[in-house]
């Protein structure tokens, strides 16, 4: 029972918020800054435990599956430590990026909701738990998306991730339906097993879709990650808890029922396409935008992406592994967001910048795969599964990027150290990780299997399509001027209008004139 106090010692410090909603709620803020510490020292307690003596599971009522359980292994674990940490720092900046807001008690307590939610969404042991906790958060998130509610931008995208989110809601909890159906419990340790044992009843086939259908709504894939681009309405302290926490409810949802996900290739194929393309698409317009924290959604979009696309390749620990790192990047990214613009915008100048050709980036792709190859021999590349290796080879690419900046003819000696360095850190550091992520969820998340002719289509095509793209990166320089690639950054830069077309397809592009009037006449006031 002791990592069910993280949620409840949150779900107080809510409810003090929701007593004092006004402006500068002292008690409220120092309750929320606690509760956030309290819930950290608990994952960290948890942590201990599970080192101690090993994973478990703690239910009440009598020991219905359908209650309220707290289920601890590596799984939770990490996403207990994850989200406690990432929340309590967010209440902290919290405390003093909105003072002086009317209802500023308000938004804290919506904040320290919505992170309980997410705390107990991590640890569930019930599919019951598990669904109440999802819909709670998105619920939770909606109401601090219209912190503004005056803000036509702002309702509208909140109008847009509420119908994405029920659509999700509805598949998820479809999915569940048909997994106590086919497993006859809601227990979810009890519903793992019997798929890793290979026990595989079709409506467990048909619910491995379905949570697919909810994680990838969840996760902002393509071509409903609009809604994820339009929330900059809403404050900072949002923005970091939504792109380093909540958006990963998806992924996790693919890592925790692991097992079932695996007696379903065709669909993990799916996720492998939707994931990898959405990774490239986002990836190419992230570099057209301009707004700091818009670019920083887009990067959400292609991370989320690639950890897909992990999923479908059945890299789940690697998944689990990108979830953390992530997070605590987007986290710092968005909090020091507005120091970086005021840095960049200190500074008089850019600096020199050195511009690879053809011959430097094709020395570049050699040298990185000679790297690859030669660290991943000493690391057993030989003993690792084929998707492991084929996410390795598109981590070839990034390097050879960084190799491409430091062999062109005009940089200098101390850049082509540095990028040298860089690459082979980056390839020590891919295998060093994804060993040790690969031993920590030893028992808790499946290896990933065998590939068939599915499979190999599948990474084929993931390899060849991030080696295409970061070819055409590394040799931007010298084609960014042609009056094609001007036409093709505008296209990018508006997301090649796929959100455009989903907004017909749900009506969010009309609002009633009235509003439209109201809003500009409160601009202008």
């Amino acid at each position: 029972m002791l990592p069910l106090m993280d949620p409840f010692s949150v779900v107080f410090a809510a409810v003090v918020a929701f007593c004092g909603p006004g402006q500068r709620p002292r008690a409220t803020l120092v309750v929320a800054q606690l509760a956030g510490a309290a819930a950290l020292l608990v994952s960290i307690t948890a942590a201990f435990v599970l080192a101690t003596y090993g994973p478990g599971q703690s239910r009440c009522l009598g020991g219905d599956p359908l209650c309220l359980a707290a289920r601890l292994d590596t799984v939770s674990v990490t996403m207990l430590l994850l989200v406690s940490f990432v929340g309590l720092v967010v209440l902290r900046y919290a405390s003093t990026y909105l003072d002086g807001e009317l209802r500023q008690g308000a938004f804290m307590g919506w904040l320290c909701l919505t992170l309980a939610c997410v705390l107990l969404l991590v640890q569930s042991g019930s599919l019951l738990q598990f669904a109440g906790a999802w819909v709670a958060t998105s619920l939770c998130l909606h109401r601090l998306l219209l912190y503004y509610p005056d803000r036509l931008q702002a309702r509208r995208a909140a109008r847009k991730k509420f119908i994405t989110a029920r659509v999700g809601d509805g598949a998820l909890v479809l999915g569940f339906i048909l997994l106590a159906i086919a497993y006859r419990t809601g227990d979810i340790a009890q519903i793992v097993s019997a798929a890793r044992e290979g026990n595989a009843p079709p409506a467990a086939i048909f619910a491995a879709a379905l949570m697919a259908v909810a994680a990838l709504l969840k996760s902002a894939q393509f071509p409903t990650h609009g809604w994820l681009t339009e929330v900059m309405e809403t404050p900072t302290p949002v923005s970091a808890l939504l792109h380093a926490g909540v958006i990963n409810a998806g992924g996790f949802l693919l890592i925790r029922f692991a097992d079932v996900m695996l007696l379903a290739p065709g669909v993990l194929a799916t996720l492998a396409l939707i994931g990898g393309f959405t990774a490239l698409f986002a990836a190419l317009v992230m570099l057209t935008q301009a707004a700091v924290k818009t670019s920083l959604a887009w990067s959400t979009i292609a991370q989320m992406g690639f950890m897909i696309l992990e999923c479908g390749l059945g890299l789940f620990p690697l998944a689990l592994l990108h979830i953390v790192a992530h997070s605590l990047y987007k986290a710092h990214a968005f909090l020091s967001s507005g120091d970086a613009v005021e840095r960049v915008a200190s500074v008089s100048r850019p600096g020199p910048v050195a511009i690879p050709d053809s011959a430097a980036v094709g020395k570049a792709m050699m040298l990185a795969l000679l790297i690859y190859v030669a660290i991943g021999a000493v690391a057993g590349i030989a003993h690792k599964s084929p998707q492991a290796i084929a996410l390795g080879a598109i981590l070839v690419f990034g390097v050879a990027y960084l190799l491409a900046q430091g062999l062109a003819d005009q940089a200098p000696r101390a850049l082509t150290w540095r990028t040298a360095a860089a690459s082979v850190a980056a390839a020590i550091g891919y295998f060093v990780l994804q060993t040790l992520a690969e031993f920590l969820t030893r028992g808790a998340l499946p290896p990933a299997p065998p590939p068939g002719p599915l499979e190999w289509a599948v990474i084929v095509l993931a390899v060849f399509s991030f080696g295409t793209v970061a070819l055409a990166q590394a040799l931007f320089p010298l084609w960014a001027y042609h009056p094609a690639a001007a036409g093709l950054r505008v296209h990018l830069s508006n997301g090649l209008y796929a959100n455009a077309v989903f907004d017909r397809l749900i009506g969010g592009w009309t609002w009633p004139r009235m509003n439209e009037k109201a809003a500009m006449k409160e601009e202008h006031a």
